[in-house]
Order: structure tokens, then C-alpha cells, then sequence
């Protein structure tokens, strides 16, 4: 077992001593080997892979099969980092059993714990799940699972009764247990009086620079991914470029001949 691997309590330790966390999707054993040399904290198997990875418009049609499949790929690649999956929807939402029952199989798959979408409404099925061992991150603000309620990708937690709603939300899911949550797409000051409001660390993304971690989509920052990129994302690199710029010089050189080399015929010794 890897002494230097970070675990849950961690994280909280984290928030105490002012150190911020750092957590990157990722979806596959490679690169969750690379995110982990880089010193990336925490690696989420996001329901994202079905954006960026297999093609969906949005996160809805990804299965628990979908997750438990990548989530076993990460927890190979993953020697340092935290591996957190996220629970698919309609896996927590319909029994409080189901979902304990589902998140089992997450944790048995490698994950070392789960994320969910929800506030005070889920507090009993986090709390649950707590109590019999599975550690759980939140994640308030814009949750792209409720994505046709809210009317699409839109900011939240706007308006001051919103900011009020949303505390409250992330103090039900602290009280429930959760050791972290993540909070998407909401007003800087908004992010900042949650954060001050609970002991757990909080993780933005599109949340301004005041949470006590952020995260990215790995396929966002690294421009590996062809859609939208939302306006908060800084991306590091331009990767998709290279592919294409790498695979373009392959196509050419198979259809010119030029591979593979013919090796150069050995002389003999004299």
C-alpha cells in the first residue's frame, strides 16, 4: 500500500492548514498515471467522460457501468491521488438502498469514494452511506445532472435568497457527513461565504478564486476536446492541435511510401 497516497481526512487537513487542493478529471489508467506524477490530489472519474469521451450532449445517458468501467482503469493508473467516482443519475436518487447498493460497487471497483449532486434533499442518503463507510463529496451550484430543470448550463446562486438556499444546502450535506464539497458555476462572493460557512473544503470550478481547492475537466484544460469550452476554463496546453498535427504527418507519410523506413541494407565487414 502507498504510504504517501492521500486519503479523505487529508483533505480536511487541507482546509485547516490553508493549503490549497487540486483535483483533475480523468477517465482512462494512462492518464490518471500522468495527472498522478504531475501532483494532482484528487482524480475524479466524472460522468463527464460522457461529454468528452464517449459523445453524449450531456451527462444524463452515462450508465454505473460507464463509471465502473473507467473508474477501474483510474484506480490502476493511480498511485498518489484520491480516485473519487461519480454517482450516475438515477443511482442515488431512487432509495437510499440502490444507492448505498450502487456506491458499494463504486468503492469495490477502486474508487475510495463517491460524489453526488444535491442539497438538503439527499442529506438522507449521503448520511446513510456515511454511516456505513463510504465517504461522499457534495456538489452544489449548477449540477449538470438537473440540467434540463434548470434550463441548461447556466450560472447559479444569483440572487442573494439563492446565496442564503445554497449555504444552507452545503451545511445539510456537511451535517450528513460529506468530507468535501464541490460547488459549480456560482458567484465568487457565493463560493466564499460557503466556504467560510463549513469546515469541509470546497472544490470550485467556474467559482472564483476563494474555495479551498478547484477542479477542471481534464479534456477542458488541456484542449483536448473539440465542443464548448465554458468561459472560466484556463487551458494549459492545446493537445487536440498536436493530434491532429500528429496524425495528419502519419497519413501522409503511409500514403507517400515513406512508412515504415526500409532499413538500410547491412554491409558486410572487410
Amino acid at each position: 500500500m502507498n504510504q504517501n497516497r492521500i486519503r479523505v481526512p487529508d483533505l480536511r487537513e487541507r482546509k485547516r492548514r490553508g493549503e490549497k487542493i487540486v483535483m483533475l478529471t480523468a477517465y482512462d489508467a494512462t492518464m490518471a498515471r500522468l495527472l498522478d506524477g504531475a501532483g494532482v490530489d484528487v482524480l475524479l472519474v466524472g460522468d463527464s467522460v460522457g461529454v468528452v469521451v464517449l459523445g453524449y450532449e450531456h451527462t444524463l445517458p452515462v450508465t454505473l457501468d460507464d463509471i465502473l468501467h473507467h473508474t477501474r482503469a483510474v484506480a490502476r493508473g493511480a498511485g498518489r491521488a484520491l480516485v473519487v467516482a461519480d454517482m450516475p443519475f438515477m443511482t442515488y436518487q431512487v432509495s437510499i438502498e440502490e444507492a448505498v447498493r450502487n456506491a458499494g460497487r463504486l468503492l469495490q471497483a477502486g474508487a475510495a469514494a463517491v460524489k453526488v449532486e444535491g442539497g438538503g434533499a439527499i442529506a438522507g442518503t449521503v448520511r446513510r452511506m456515511a454511516e456505513l463507510g463510504i465517504p461522499v463529496m457534495g456538489h452544489l451550484g449548477l449540477q449538470p445532472q438537473s440540467v434540463h430543470q434548470v434550463g441548461g448550463y447556466r450560472r447559479q446562486a444569483s440572487r442573494p435568497e439563492d446565496v442564503d438556499a445554497l449555504i444552507e444546502d452545503a451545511r445539510a450535506l456537511e451535517r450528513a457527513g460529506v468530507f468535501a464539497i464541490v460547488l459549480e458555476a456560482i458567484p465568487a462572493e457565493a463560493a466564499r461565504r460557503v466556504t467560510a460557512a463549513v469546515a469541509v473544503p470546497t472544490i470550485g470550478i467556474g467559482a472564483g478564486p476563494d474555495c479551498d481547492g478547484q477542479v477542471l475537466v481534464s479534456h477542458d484544460m488541456l484542449g483536448l476536446f473539440d465542443g464548448h469550452i465554458p468561459s472560466f476554463v484556463k487551458q494549459y496546453a492545446h493537445l487536440g492541435d498536436e493530434v491532429g498535427r500528429a496524425a495528419r504527418a502519419f497519413v501522409n507519410d503511409v500514403k507517400a511510401g515513406h512508412f515504415p523506413e526500409v532499413p538500410s541494407p547491412v554491409e558486410p565487414r572487410r
